[in-house]
């Protein structure tokens, strides 16, 4: 089974990055792809309630990928992991199958409560940009997009793509949502405002 699913990361990793040339490339030099080895046999351990072995291992992983997956969190197959350095994965996170994380990237949570889900869940399919922050216990939907360095509190719809701090939808289904449109006012426009108050208040008077 941890063969099958590390084969099925190596071939993702094939599909979604141009720059991987051939199977044992990735497989010898991508640490995404070690990342995710390393924790397939730590999550085995975790399941098994060898949690300190789980985490020893967890901890050498990160010592040479540079990327930190808690050995109790639950990853599906065909995940990349792109470039990887800082990444981190908390203990109750779930990442579907075909998800793609690149650098900088933290799935954290936001409450101290111990054997609570705190960490997020991320549909299959679900696309989070570099340096991106997705925290909280919540749901991103499938296909979803978290843009770079955006921080996510809450839940997305299937095919919604998100930007900014705190991040907020900005396409559903490809097509781009409405914005709020803020009003400038010049010097002019200021005046008659004033004046219009003005003119209210002698009213209610």
């Amino acid at each position: 089974m941890i063969l099958k699913d590390i084969w099925m990361d190596v071939k993702a990793v094939q599909e979604r990055d141009p720059a991987a040339r051939n199977a044992l490339e990735v497989l010898l030099l991508y640490q995404g792809v070690h990342a995710l080895i390393w924790h397939r046999v730590a999550h085995w351990f975790y399941e098994h309630h060898m949690f300190f072995i789980a985490r020893l291992i967890s901890q050498v992983a990160r010592f040479f990928t540079l990327i930190e997956i808690h050995p109790g969190a639950q990853l599906g197959h065909g995940i990349l992991i792109d470039h990887g350095c800082g990444v981190v994965i908390g203990e109750t996170a779930v990442v579907g199958d075909n998800c793609t994380i690149y650098q900088g990237v933290t799935l954290g949570g936001t409450s101290l409560g111990r054997g609570e889900k705190r960490h997020p869940t991320l549909e299959p399919g679900v696309i989070v940009g570099a340096g991106a922050k997705v925290l909280g216990s919540f749901e991103v939907g499938d296909n979803c997009s978290v843009a770079a360095n955006a921080v996510l509190l809450r839940p997305l719809e299937e095919n919604t793509t998100a930007v900014g701090i705190p991040a907020r939808p900005v396409k559903k289904d490809g097509v781009a949502l409405p914005k709020k449109q803020k009003m400038i006012i010049g010097e002019d426009g200021q005046r008659i405002l004033e004046q219009i108050d003005a003119l209210r208040k002698e009213l209610q008077e």
